[in-house]
């Protein structure tokens, strides 16, 4: 089923490193966080990512998912995660994916932070 499969690539985004990101993002990605927005290629972003390990304990609360035409899907979801400092982060997250061919890459992703709770 689609959404188990992006939900299983969004995971990888938050606990893997740059080879996810090599793998699985479009080769522009539009990313959206409180404190900027950037615009990135693929390289840009996996280098971003590092060697990985940088959340822990991540939990995604499904909240919704949107198919406005074949080869687009954006999901969104409630986040839970420790940082690799053990600091508590939460945040509503959207992510919008591609379609490539048979496969789906990330072009979009936001972050909206919450009180840790």
């Amino acid at each position: 089923m689609l959404l188990d499969r992006l939900y299983q690539m969004e995971r990888q985004f938050w606990t893997g490193g740059a080879e996810v990101y090599r793998a699985h993002a479009d080769e522009k990605c539009l990313a959206v966080f409180a404190e900027k927005t950037v615009l990135l290629d693929r390289e840009q972003i996996a280098r971003s990512a590092g060697t990985g390990g940088r959340w822990q304990d991540v939990t995604m609360e499904r909240k919704a998912i949107i198919r406005p035409a074949q080869t687009v899907a954006i999901i969104c979801y409630e986040a839970r995660a420790r940082r690799s400092d053990g600091s508590p982060y939460r945040a509503l997250v959207s992510t919008g994916y591609v379609r490539r061919g048979p496969e789906w890459k990330m072009t979009f992703h936001q972050h909206t932070p919450l009180a840790p709770a």
